[in-house]
């Protein structure tokens, strides 16, 4: 049996800029993210041959199929055949709900396939997780979408991940001061719409019959540096960080007609009114989180302002995707059994 743990990740700047149409061959790209202390959880190990199926399935419903081409889920069904994996038995679950815009699909991509990789008796590094997470959802899947959700799952931690023209990207972990990060960790507050979608569909609905957002991308990608700078240099006011985050999040309502609705921008703006020097709603767009930086007298205003949504407290992880629990087993496939 494996368990894998693997965090889920918050972008704070240049999301984007991480679409391979964007970056390769064009304008290169870069976002700011972490990963925070709150994680799904894949259980998978083979399933004992005493049932009418060879491959149970537990997630938002259960799965019960005798051959894989019959699996309804999309990763799933991609994964086991990429890495040839048969008579299975999965579970999936999670702190936070799906499709709630911190990168939910992708951390499971990158823990199922981490957890696969283990029930072979493999080892597969963090930028193989990331790379073939990127495959699976981007190509197999045919899922639209960036490529920083997978490698923040998979390597974790506070970083600038830059994508470059060539098609490659690097993963550069951000040094911040200690205690200018438990600041900032301590300054933000996230909250829940409650308002769910799927991520691949926002960037399709983005995407189509919307106006050229090059030059939108173009800032959001310079504000990546503007960010860094406050980051790293103590001599920075952190607070400038909450008011990027209040131009970021403007610029990027721009992106796509499926950005934001009324309901989020009257929330945001109750969020702005009590005192958040800025904040964005995380992920693709829709829905999910709502992400605030507050200094720390304003704190209880904010919330207050918030008190209809669920209010979700966090912290910063550096771990990435890792195996909490192992115990090899012995399979050998039904054929060689059999002959």
């Amino acid at each position: 049996m494996i368990i894998t743990r693997t965090p889920f990740r918050m972008s704070f700047f240049g999301g984007g800029t991480d679409m391979k149409d964007f970056f390769k061959e064009q304008h290169g790209g870069a976002v700011i993210s972490t990963t925070f202390d709150k994680y799904c959880y894949v259980i998978v190990r083979h399933l004992p041959r005493f049932f009418d199926y060879s491959t149970e399935l537990s997630y938002s419903k259960i799965e019960r199929v005798t051959s894989i081409d019959d699996i309804e889920h999309p990763a799933i069904r991609n994964a086991m055949k990429m890495l040839d994996m048969h008579e299975l038995r999965l579970t999936y679950e999670a702190d936070l709900p799906a499709r709630s815009g911190l990168g939910t699909s992708s951390s499971f991509a990158v823990g199922m396939l981490n957890a696969f990789y283990a029930l072979k008796g493999k080892y597969a590094d963090k930028k193989k997780l990331a790379d073939d997470a990127i495959y699976l959802e981007r190509v197999l899947c045919n899922e639209a979408g960036g490529w920083q959700d997978q490698i923040a799952a998979s390597f974790g931690g506070f970083n600038r991940i830059n994508f470059n023209k060539d098609g490659t990207y690097d993963v550069y972990p951000l040094i911040i001061h200690p205690d200018r990060k438990k600041q900032l960790d301590d300054n933000l507050l996230m909250f829940f719409t409650g308002f769910t979608r799927f991520s691949s569909d926002m960037q399709k609905v983005n995407a189509k019959g919307y106006h050229d957002k090059t030059k939108q991308l173009l800032e959001m990608l310079d504000l990546v540096d503007q960010a860094q700078k406050i980051l790293t240099d103590k001599n920075s006011d952190l607070d400038d960080f909450g008011r990027l985050l209040d131009r970021t999040w403007k610029l990027k309502r721009q992106t796509g007609g499926a950005i934001t609705t009324d309901s989020i921008d009257a929330l945001y703006q109750k969020g702005i009114d009590a005192g958040a020097l800025g904040g964005k709603l995380l992920g693709a767009g829709g829905g999910g989180f709502l992400v605030f930086y507050v200094q720390p007298e304003k704190k209880q205003a904010v919330k207050e302002a918030m008190k209809d949504l669920l209010y979700v407290p966090f912290h910063f992880e550096d771990g990435g995707t890792r195996v909490i629990h192992y115990t090899p087993e012995t399979y050998i496939p039904k054929e060689e059994e059999e002959a």
